[in-house]
């Protein structure tokens, strides 16, 4: 059960710990835990810095797929 929950939010999330571990070259358990925990300390205020780095990461994915198909033609 707790596997089906855990695979559920892998694979909806928004890929920003990913992207963030990636990017400093650190273990994305490191990244997800830093934000569990600095959201209790600090109000949320990473929460909303997750979703705004969401929006921003998908923006860049659908710049890249339309770049992509404009180069296509």
């Amino acid at each position: 059960m707790f596997q089906r929950i855990v695979t559920f939010f892998e694979k909806r999330s928004f890929g920003v710990c990913t992207y963030l571990a990636e990017r400093l070259n650190m273990s994305i358990s490191k990244i997800r835990l830093f934000f569990i925990y600095s959201s209790f300390l600090a109000v949320g205020f990473p929460i909303v810095f997750y979703i705004l780095a969401a929006l921003v990461l998908d923006a860049r994915h659908y710049v890249k797929r339309i770049r992509l198909r404009i180069w296509d033609v």
